[in-house]
């Protein structure tokens, strides 16, 4: 180990640091000479073995040719970040601008909020269940007869298991008994969700969709609050006077059942091609309570009334948005969703 070893180092170093053009490559060459394993690091850590005449010559020596090279490393790696690559950094302004992608809100989603922001003004509480649901919630403790066509395989999607069995929901009416049997009355809850019918589809039904249902439960409540509630909420969510008008049908989980509709938003009930000149648009099912609901959840029989009513969330949309189809809502389609 001489003066010439460290002279070598330094004219190799100056050399290869003047050959990179890289910040990486530059990096590179500082450690090849000062990193852990470096050649200049070598030297200094031999200092120790060198007798002590040649330690005072050949060590300052070393450690200056370390920061002279650790200034020369800092001075080039300067250079070569202000360095523009102008063939990289040339603009072609003929050329059209890069349009950036804005997302935007599935229809069904907007209508779902809609209802999430009107209903709890009025004291509603929103609650959710499970997708997957026991024979028991979906159909037995709603009052289904074991014989009813909706069990049948042509209008369900069952779940083979080996422990329940097991049924894609076909309502949201699950949810009632779920929250039932956990809390008394009085309450206001709303229950928006997926569910699932296995059916074939066409422009009017689809075999996933989303449903909307309310359930309000007391000791005094009766048919007068569902209109007033229902009148509420449809004049809120389409911005005008809406009217409601019952008739009656079947349910398994109320009695008495009813057919709900509004006036027509487009002509107000006069009659025009969207309501087929009636005056009124079909939205849904309705009715009070059937009591075994009640007592499948654990409350005593005709100790509480309440009413429960429901819609497709799809069906207020294309209502809303003038929506032909209602395949359109599932097809992923991003020309149909860019619209809203």
């Amino acid at each position: 180990m001489n003066k010439e070893n460290i002279a070598g180092i330094k004219s190799r170093f100056f050399e290869d640091i003047s050959n990179s053009q890289t910040e990486k490559s530059l990096y590179d060459v500082k450690v090849k000479y000062v990193g852990r394993n470096g050649e200049l690091t070598k030297i200094l850590k031999n200092l120790k073995n060198l007798p002590p005449e040649e330690r005072k010559e050949i060590g300052p020596l070393a450690n200056r040719a370390r920061h002279e090279i650790e200034k020369a490393y800092e001075e080039r790696k300067k250079e070569l970040g202000e360095r523009i690559d102008w063939e990289k950094e040339k603009i072609d302004v003929t050329l059209p601008g890069k349009k950036e992608e804005i997302g935007s809100l599935h229809p069904a989603t907007l209508v779902y909020r809609e209802i999430e922001k009107i209903f709890p003004l009025m004291g509603f509480e929103i609650v959710e269940g499970p997708e997957l649901e026991t024979d028991w919630y979906n159909f037995t403790s709603l009052n289904f007869p074991f014989d009813h066509p909706a069990r049948d395989m042509q209008d369900t999607f069952w779940i083979k298991s080996d422990k329940k069995k097991l049924v894609l929901r076909t309502h949201t009416s699950p949810v009632q008994v779920r929250y039932m049997e956990k809390r008394k009355p009085p309450f206001r809850i709303i229950v928006p969700g997926r569910v699932f019918r296995n059916e074939a589809t066409d422009a009017a039904h689809e075999h996933t969709l989303h449903q909307f249902e309310a359930l309000v439960v007391g000791e005094n409540i009766n048919v007068g609050h569902f209109k007033y509630i229902a009148k509420l909420f449809f004049s809120a969510f389409f911005g005008k006077k809406v009217d409601i008008r019952l008739r009656p049908s079947f349910f398994p989980f109320t009695e008495p059942s009813f057919e709900f509709d509004i006036s027509c938003t487009v002509c107000a009930g006069k009659g025009c091609p969207s309501c087929k000149n009636g005056g009124w648009l079909e939205i849904g099912g309705a009715g009070m309570v059937n009591q075994n609901v009640f007592v499948s959840a654990g409350y005593p029989r005709n100790r509480y009334q309440g009413f429960a009513w429901g819609f497709g969330i799809e069906r207020l949309a294309m209502m809303k948005y003038k929506i032909d189809d209602i395949r359109w809502f599932e097809s992923g389609d991003l020309r149909f969703i860019k619209q809203f």
